[in-house]
């Protein structure tokens, strides 16, 4: 009865369907961030004699902190809201807005650059460009803004005048609320008492677009951010692990541009040199390689074998043609002596020659058994 019962029970218990992973949600037309003439154009306060358009400075006045004068930024971008597709999508353009990363393009899906985060998988057309298609230069700025330097794979920004109200962890986790929306963050340091950090991301475009969404912005003080490329780390550990970083990226990329026939057969040499078992595997793999190889011979060889001397014996007295391949000669070259050798004595037979008899001994020349020093 009861185990009759518990077995209804079962039966009656819905039976768990495992569920499709969802597809990928598909992007929606970008919307224009702002109207046009929204976005108010602030000159800089002339504070010297002329202006300098690549330092954004007057130059020739008086010496002070450019940051003093700058205003905080009218837009800022929010990628979840204002992502989507443009024409960009259709023409196969790869590099972003500047204005999306900005928070003030007006086009919207109408833009010819992208209108979103870029892809850290991807590399740009033009490694001398940004991601934003402006051409990099061979060194920094004086004052590390800028474009950057294509000497140089820098994934680290300098973030300054940050108001710290709390401990350093505090600011920590404000930094990388605000940050994180950008790409995946390697590391942060806060620079407590400095009103400093330093944030590393993972891809290098996440930081070039991190660094023009977060310019003059603010945290949650209404501060605003001083942010710019920081400089190389002098930590030694760090100099280390960017190095072995690198050499495994380009690993990687050669890796991925390569044969993986010719990556096995590499590995395989290696091993016979080292004195390892290649395994059997491999082994199947060659034979099957070399029994391609048989069935197509190559046609320089298939031309000597076609000649008079592919069937016929060499004539008696004459000794045959050694067929060790260790000498300066190979088999093929050996092959093309002993047909030579036998048309010249076709067309030799017909005509009388005196000839003068073969030395004795031929072990000395190299050259015995070729069929260039017989009577016939």
């Amino acid at each position: 009865m009861s185990s009759t019962a518990v077995t209804e029970l079962e039966i009656s218990q819905p039976i768990p369907i495992p569920q499709a992973p969802k597809p990928p949600k598909k992007l929606k037309p970008a919307r224009k961030q702002v109207k046009a003439g929204d976005v108010v154009k602030t000159e800089t306060v002339q504070t010297g004699k002329e202006y300098n358009i690549w330092y954004n400075k007057w130059a020739g006045g008086d010496r002070e902190d450019s940051y003093s004068n700058k205003t905080k930024s009218q837009s800022r971008c929010h990628i979840k809201r204002d992502s989507g597709l443009t024409r960009a999508n259709t023409t196969g353009m790869k590099y972003i807005c500047l204005f999306f990363s900005r928070g003030c393009c007006p086009y919207g899906w109408e833009c010819e650059y992208r209108h979103t985060l870029p892809d850290s998988t991807d590399s740009m057309p033009d490694s001398s460009k940004d991601c934003f298609a402006r051409d990099k230069f061979a060194d920094y700025r004086d004052d590390m803004g800028g474009v950057g330097s294509f000497n140089r794979q820098n994934r680290t920004l300098y973030v300054g005048r940050i108001k710290e109200t709390g401990t350093g962890q505090e600011t920590e986790e404000v930094v990388a609320r605000h940050f994180r929306e950008w790409g995946t963050i390697e590391r942060i340091r806060v620079l407590q008492y400095r009103s400093v950090a330093f944030v590393t991301y993972v891809s290098e475009f996440h930081a070039q677009f991190a660094k023009e969404s977060m310019a003059c912005q603010s945290l949650d003080n209404d501060e605003i951010l001083n942010v710019r490329w920081a400089t190389e780390d002098p930590n030694p550990v760090q100099k280390v692990a960017e190095k072995r970083r690198l050499e495994d990226m380009g690993q990687e990329a050669i890796k991925a541009r390569m044969d993986p026939r010719i990556v096995d057969a590499m590995r395989a040499v290696r091993a016979l040199e080292d004195g390892q078992e290649i395994p059997e595997e491999q082994e199947d793999e060659y034979a099957d390689d070399d029994d391609d190889d048989d069935a197509q011979p190559d046609p320089k060889r298939r031309r000597i074998e076609d000649g008079p001397t592919a069937s016929a014996s060499p004539p008696p007295g004459q000794p045959e043609a050694p067929t060790n391949t260790s000498g300066l000669l190979n088999a093929d070259t050996l092959e093309g002596l002993k047909y030579f050798a036998e048309i010249r004595k076709r067309h030799g037979a017909g005509v009388t020659q005196q000839r003068a008899p073969p030395p004795a001994s031929t072990a000395g020349l190299g050259l015995a058994g070729y069929g260039s020093d017989d009577d016939d």
